[in-house]
């Protein structure tokens, strides 16, 4: 039987899939082939929301003339792009002000510090705070990262406009993914979620969530407490 989207329903793709482990009980599988109806139908809509994202209209053209700090000196928007259509820059809540970044955003950065490389062959990368550049680069070599690549924004221009920087002037967290098309600078999406936009007792995070520490989490019968909160250290060397 297929759907009215072309697919096999969930359920009947559950009860094919035949996956048994050791010593389960019968209301075991149930509960566990339901889960997976579920399952499938959340890879479905992910799949769905991404089709949507990528057919946007062509975003705003950025017009203002922002100006980074690398190690190596002053940089343009254009230069963070390097030979690539498509950059994602992620505000690094690292400003001036702070004696220590944000927990939350270097446990995020750590993941991807791993997966730079790999992003590189589809797209730019940037990761941008309003701290001075060699402040960076100490905390970069403190984390041990090698590939995360670092700018400064000493004006606060860019955060101010995109959303990196609260109401008071503090830092805020942000996502955003630009595109370059025949020489013209778009912002293409931009992750707009937040408290204002959180259901009841959950946790205001963005879909899609960036981190894989939450993935990882929900995937225990714990789950994400919400008591717990990522720390700089855990007294380990």
């Amino acid at each position: 039987m297929i759907n009215e989207d072309g697919y096999v329903p969930a359920a009947e793709l559950a009860q094919r899939n035949g996956v048994r482990f050791p010593n389960e009980s019968i209301e075991y599988r149930q509960a566990r082939d339901a889960l997976l109806a579920e399952e499938i139908e959340l890879r479905r809509h992910i799949e769905r929301v991404a089709a949507q994202r990528r057919a946007l209209p062509p975003g705003g053209i950025v017009k203002k003339h922002y100006q980074f700090i690398s190690p190596d000196g002053p940089l343009d928007f254009a230069d963070l792009f390097d030979d690539k259509e498509s950059l994602l820059v992620y505000s690094f809540m690292f400003g001036p002000e702070r004696t220590r970044p944000c927990p939350m955003c270097t446990c995020l950065l750590s993941a991807l510090e791993g997966e730079v490389l790999d992003i590189e062959q589809r797209m730019a990368i940037a990761v941008v705070a309003r701290s001075p550049i060699d402040r960076l680069i100490d905390f970069k070599r403190e984390r041990g990262w090698r590939n995360l690549p670092l700018y400064s924004d000493p004006a606060g221009e860019y955060s101010r406009d995109y959303r990196a920087l609260g109401p008071g002037g503090s830092d805020d967290a942000a996502v955003n993914v630009f595109t370059r098309r025949d020489g013209m600078i778009r912002h293409f999406w931009g992750e707009e979620m937040g408290p204002v936009t959180a259901d009841p007792g959950q946790d205001p995070r963005g879909a899609p969530d960036l981190m894989p520490l939450w993935t990882i989490l929900d995937m225990t019968p714990e789950g994400r407490a919400r008591d717990w909160y990522p720390k700089l250290s855990y007294g380990r060397t």
